[in-house]
């Protein structure tokens, strides 16, 4: 019996378009980006800042280092939120109708420039913040390892007190699907154009 709901941001809850944010950084003089930016899996100084190993700082510096010109942070700020496109509304009504008869979790890898700008804004349209949708929220930068690593999910497990067997976790990668799995989860892989409503068992 399903009785957590455990789910993915990116790809799941809101939308991405990681050739913007390519394109923004390539437009700041970055000719790396379309090597170290990717859908699931971040690399270099992006995946440092999403596996709490660098400071926001620290990254803007990492990435003034790869830029032709000067930028300034929030010119390198605006630029990386350009992954973001956006949440949906229908998304939110559904993640509040979904409270009413589950507990709902977020796992998502993450960074705390997102997080703290674009991501908080969203989950603002409807006049509350993130924490009104969900009963907890693991990130990654705060747990300081990203998915598919097994500590993740453990912190998940050990952070919400849930049962693995018992949560169905979405997210639009295969390897964090398989990670997932096989330690016991209940799993739904999102594909694009897919809304994770649809995926949830009707009983």
């Amino acid at each position: 019996m399903i009785k957590n709901l455990l789910f993915d941001l990116g790809g799941v809850i809101m939308e991405l378009k990681r050739e913007r944010c390519v394109k923004a950084l390539e437009a700041l003089g970055m000719k790396d980006a379309d090597a170290l930016i990717d859908p699931y899996t971040q690399r270099g100084p992006f995946l440092a800042l999403e596996n709490g190993s660098i400071t926001p700082a620290k990254f803007r510096d990492e990435i003034r280092s790869h830029l032709s010109t000067p930028a300034t942070d929030k010119e390198i700020d605006d630029a990386f939120n350009r992954f973001l496109v956006g949440i949906p509304e229908s998304r939110l009504d559904a993640l509040s109708s979904l409270k009413k008869k589950y507990r709902v979790y977020m796992l998502s890898n993450t960074n705390p420039i997102m997080w703290d700008t674009r991501i908080a804004e969203e989950f603002r349209k409807q006049g509350h913040d993130v924490n009104y949708y969900f009963d907890g929220i693991v990130t990654s930068f705060e747990a300081r390892c990203v998915k598919p690593d097994p500590k993740i999910f453990d912190t998940v497990v050990r952070e919400f007190g849930i049962k693995p067997d018992e949560t169905l976790f979405f997210d639009d990668s295969a390897k964090n699907i398989e990670a997932a799995a096989r330690l016991g989860f209940k799993t739904a892989l999102v594909p694009e154009g897919v809304e994770f409503l649809t995926l949830i068992p009707q009983t």
